[in-house]
């Protein structure tokens, strides 16, 4: 009689199963999602001009790490400690998966690459919260509040390349794609970035700075960055479609660039529509939660011209 494989063997397996469990995949999963959230939590920050509605940090006001809850209590303070809060609860998960990943069979057997991976959430996290706090002492400095934006969409990628590190295999990386594939990817990464940061500026040189008082921060002409922006979501359309045509031929490349091609269209819809309505609040915040979705889909389809697969072995010659 053979023995039975526990779900959390080690043994060599090519299912799922035999590479997570289902509690490490389950905080991996919330970590990512949590990641998005923060965003949604940091747009409303923004959009309600609520960056200051907790005057210090890291107490809220003097004396006390909540608002002072009274009839008088101020809507911004709530969302500023809401949001503060939620980057607690982040935190939390966060620790949880290092503890999962190190301690949990069959990753705590896997790669030490893998492991250490893991911590870059939970890093990142703490140097959000004080990024957090320089911007109230700052006063909500645009460059600060921006690179606040950029680091939560940095967490956003590496979350997600965690989640496709659980899956895959623990061989070394080998291309399932041409050369002239990768080189698309590789330019796409970089024009993702531009078009990122440009996103990023866009949104501070608008009347969102997260500061009721000041709602204009950058001394920038909107209608111009919001050109440059158009351009670098144009050419990183054009690339999506080409490295689309490129990996037609490999089923799961091209399920994943489906993907960001939907997903790069659709947010790029939602920016011409904020643009040519005033930029009102509500669609702002959406194309801020979409440059989360976006992140995820980039990572995914990057990681899709790569395998982490054993080669398969050659068939014995007569």
């Amino acid at each position: 009689m053979s023995a039975a494989i526990s779900p959390t063997s080690t043994s060599p397996g090519t299912g799922h199963a035999a590479r997570t469990d289902r509690l490490t995949w389950g905080l991996a999963v919330a970590n990512l999602v949590a990641q998005v959230g923060i965003i949604a939590t940091g747009g409303a920050v923004r959009l309600t001009g609520s960056g200051l509605g907790c005057s210090q940090w890291p107490m809220c006001e003097p004396g006390s790490f909540t608002p002072e809850f009274q009839a008088e209590t101020s809507l911004h303070s709530l969302i500023e400690f809401g949001n503060r809060t939620l980057t607690g609860v982040l935190g939390i998960i966060a620790l949880a998966l290092v503890w999962a990943v190190y301690r949990r069979e069959p990753t705590a057997s896997r790669p030490a690459s893998l492991r250490r991976l893991v911590w870059l959430p939970l890093v990142g996290i703490a140097v959000q919260a004080v990024v957090g706090g320089i911007t109230v002492w700052v006063d909500l400095h645009p460059a600060i509040v921006g690179s606040h934006m950029l680091i939560s969409l940095a967490l956003v990628a590496v979350s997600a390349y965690l989640l496709v590190r659980l899956r895959a295999g623990d061989a070394p990386p080998r291309p399932v794609v041409e050369r002239r594939v990768r080189l698309v990817g590789a330019a796409l990464a970089v024009v993702g970035v531009v078009l990122l940061v440009l996103g990023v500026i866009t949104t501070g040189a608008g009347p969102h700075s997260g500061d009721a008082d000041e709602p204009y921060r950058w001394a920038l002409d909107p209608a111009f960055i919001s050109r440059l922006h158009a351009l670098a979501v144009w050419a990183f359309v054009a690339l999506v479609l080409v490295g689309l045509a490129l990996v037609r031929s490999v089923p799961a490349a091209r399920r994943a660039w489906l993907v960001l091609l939907a997903v790069t269209a659709l947010q790029g819809a939602i920016g011409y529509v904020q643009y040519f309505t005033g930029l009102p609040e509500l669609l702002v915040g959406i194309h801020m939660v979409g440059s989360g979705l976006l992140v995820i889909a980039l990572v995914y389809a990057l990681a899709s011209l790569v395998t982490r697969e054993d080669e398969p072995a050659a068939a014995p010659t007569a």
